[in-house]
């Protein structure tokens, strides 16, 4: 199988594909974002022979196009001094010796949500998208882990594979399972509200999650 074809493929679907209530990703600012990829996230991250396999939940908003064009994002397909990604990087680096661009990076949600950056997508919504373009990724990457960042991600591939979400991502994180020869795993989101409440108390619990991870990574 010649994974970067078949997930060539995938990105053509998705331009093809439209959710209703959502926008895509070609039809902003003179289609100038579009790209081959699922998302624009992987434009820096799409090591197809990569054993690691991380998807965050969704790529941007409509709101987020009202700013002016960032030539920085454009190019690399997302913007290095936003938390998120500042703290993505340093997990990797720290716990599995890892650039972004040494692994496979995307949104389990390729389409443009409305509104601003936190409005929330419907749980069915990430559960289509991860049947119809998550579970095919990592069929095709065939990944030694996933890397499901937050809940609602994780709960996305849980249900497209079979299985019951979970409630809580202390829960997520102790739920890890089996799809295929992939191990898939639940993180805290590498927003810094996010690790921040991860981490509440002064107790460094991502750093944890992230060795125990890497413990099952070692194994396999």
């Amino acid at each position: 199988m010649n994974k970067d074809k078949e997930l060539l493929k995938l990105s053509k679907l998705r331009q093809q594909t439209r959710y209703n209530g959502y926008t895509s990703i070609g039809d902003y600012q003179n289609g100038i974002w579009e790209c081959d990829f699922v998302s624009p996230y992987s434009k820096s991250s799409h090591n197809s022979d990569s054993d690691i396999l991380v998807f965050l939940q969704d790529w941007c908003s409509s709101d987020s196009f009202n700013n002016s064009i960032c030539q920085e994002t454009l190019r690399l397909g997302y913007t290095p001094n936003v938390r998120t990604n500042v703290n993505l990087k340093n997990l990797l680096k720290k716990h599995f010796k890892k650039n972004l661009e040494d692994i496979y990076s995307t949104n389990l949600f390729p389409y443009i949500k409305p509104g601003s950056m936190s409005a929330k997508i419907p749980a069915a919504d990430l559960y289509r998208a991860a049947k119809q373009f998550a579970v095919p990724m990592i069929d095709i990457v065939q990944p030694k882990i996933v890397i499901c960042l937050g809940k609602e991600t994780f709960n996305a591939l849980r249900k497209a594979c079979g299985l019951k979400v979970v409630y809580s991502i202390d829960e997520g994180i102790n739920s890890d399972f089996m799809y295929k020869k992939s191990r898939i795993f639940c993180q805290c989101h590498t927003s810094q509200q996010a690790q921040n409440k991860r981490n509440r108390g002064g107790i460094n619990r991502v750093d944890s999650d992230w060795v125990l991870m890497n413990k099952e990574y070692l194994l396999m």
